[in-house]
């Protein structure tokens, strides 16, 4: 007589929601290396906006590199520190991280202050509002985070 296999693979699945594919190692290389490459971008983004289309110069370099070590440095301490906080300030943090750095690259361009501090707390006030909901809807009933959130 045939028995049915044990469903523990599919019950953790429904538990931690989606499965995991990749090994730790993997995940410990893109946890260091994501904000690497976006504070790259972002360095690059920041020094392009400065240039205004011109020549490419040494402080233009300089702003770029110091931009992006400057986010990078953000980055991984608000990834080391945001997870420890209540779902509301683990939103926020992302939230005013997003501002900021939205801000500082319209800032470098040819636009006025009040439009680049608009259109950073437009992107804060989005990035929390997602994060928000992504954290209020991921916590069991006794407000402790599941696994993946």
């Amino acid at each position: 007589m045939a028995h049915a296999a044990p469903r523990t693979r599919l019950t953790d699945q429904r538990r931690t929601g989606t499965p995991d594919v990749f090994s730790e190692r993997v995940h410990g290389m893109a946890r260091l290396g994501t904000p690497v490459v976006l504070g790259l971008i972002f360095g690059y983004w920041a020094a392009a906006n400065a240039r205004r289309g011109g020549p490419i110069t040494g402080w233009n370099l300089l702003l770029g590199f110091l931009s992006a070590a400057a986010f990078i440095v953000v980055y991984l301490a608000l990834q080391a520190i945001a997870p420890r906080l209540p779902r509301e300030l683990h939103a926020a943090a992302w939230g005013v991280f997003t501002a900021c750095a939205v801000g500082f690259l319209i800032s470098q361009s040819d636009e006025s202050v009040l439009r680049s501090a608009w259109l950073g707390l437009v992107a804060g006030a989005g990035v929390f509002g997602l994060l928000f909901y992504r954290y209020y809807s991921r916590e069991d009933t006794e407000q402790r985070r599941t696994p993946q959130g």
